[in-house]
């Protein structure tokens, strides 16, 4: 197949899909930016027009009906990714979703039964960053040692009442906005599943949502993650990862700058206040294309897919054991 193949298909007219992820498609080598819904027509013909869009649709619906598309990214609220998803397959659509894949595990193990001809996967575009690609090779290579301890950290500002993230029962909070990312690293950086997890979470007394939480993940032979992540402290997001031989840091792990260079750090602990450590520069790439690209290779088959519905109820496995812990006040195992 040739390039530019995958015409995809945006449903709503979400933030992060008019700001990052299209701009990001429309970038990548395998795939355009074909068709946007939204239930407002007038919204969705002013975001093709922006974005450079050739077709506009006032309900998803229609644009899921549409033979021309091939892959679907979903970029609406938690609560709908699940239901939106299983429409958009059933409609011969592969599909990208936005993170969390659910509200919980139960609702994501729905993806698992769908027909297994068409690719369905989370869009965590953390993985396709070659920071962390570069990250996971140094640890892999034994530089730092052994690989012992994760400590990360992601927070933002925000107490708009009137703001997605801030309703609890469509999915707000922020273990499920960015404590999945906190989570994820973990999974990826371990190569191992966690075991068993203790938490705590402080609740915001009028949205009831959780404003911070704080967890430590068991990943066996003496490995441990931890993180804080709050939607009400000041704008930070950090990754370390400490061996017996040296730490490394990725400075901007989740938000990378689009079409900026990054850099991830090492350090020996030979001089204290950071003064043995070396940058790393990655260079300048979109990581929301290099998703649509991973993707979309493995839709042509080009490249299997390398995490796809089981990796994303592995990960609502893990928020929910979290949550529970909070809950039970105590650790809870991990099935």
């Amino acid at each position: 197949m040739t390039e530019k193949t995958i015409r995809w298909g945006i449903v709503s007219t979400a933030k992060i899909g008019l700001d990052k992820v299209i701009p990001g498609i429309q970038r990548s080598k395998t795939g355009t930016a074909y068709a946007i819904a939204s239930r407002d027509l007038d919204r969705a013909k002013e975001a093709a027009r922006g974005l450079g869009i050739e077709k506009a649709y006032g309900s998803y619906e229609e644009l899921l009906a549409d033979p021309e598309i091939d892959a679907i990214y979903n970029p609406l609220p938690n609560h709908m990714h699940v239901p939106v998803t299983i429409q958009a397959v059933n409609a011969g659509k592969h599909v990208l979703c936005e993170k969390p894949v659910a509200l919980n595990a139960d609702e994501a193990k729905q993806l698992l039964d769908l027909p297994k001809d068409k690719l369905v996967a989370e869009g965590f575009m953390v993985r396709a960053h070659p920071q962390w690609i570069k990250a996971r090779e140094i640890v892999r290579s034994g530089d730092l040692g052994e690989l012992k301890a994760i400590q990360t950290f992601f927070s933002y500002y925000n107490d708009d009442p009137g703001n997605i993230r801030n309703k609890a029962d469509i999915g707000g909070g922020a273990l499920l906005d960015i404590g999945c990312y906190t989570m994820l690293a973990g999974r990826y950086f371990f190569d191992a599943e966690p075991q068993r997890v203790v938490s705590l979470i402080d609740r915001d007394p009028a949205f009831g949502t959780d404003r911070m939480t704080s967890a430590l993940l068991d990943f066996g032979n003496n490995r441990h993650l931890n993180f804080t992540v709050s939607t009400q402290l000041t704008p930070y997001q950090r990754i370390h990862l400490v061996g017996t031989k040296k730490r490394l840091e990725i400075v901007i792990p989740f938000n990378a700058p689009q079409g900026e260079a990054v850099q991830i750090r090492l350090d020996d602990g030979s001089l204290l206040g950071d003064a043995a450590m070396q940058s790393d520069i990655i260079a300048p790439c979109d990581q929301y294309a290099e998703l649509a690209d991973v993707f979309g290779r493995a839709i042509t088959g080009e490249a299997p897919l390398p995490y796809g519905a089981e990796d994303a109820v592995q990960n609502m496995k893990i928020l929910d054991a979290i949550f529970a812990s909070a809950e039970k006040d105590g650790w809870v195992s991990i099935g």
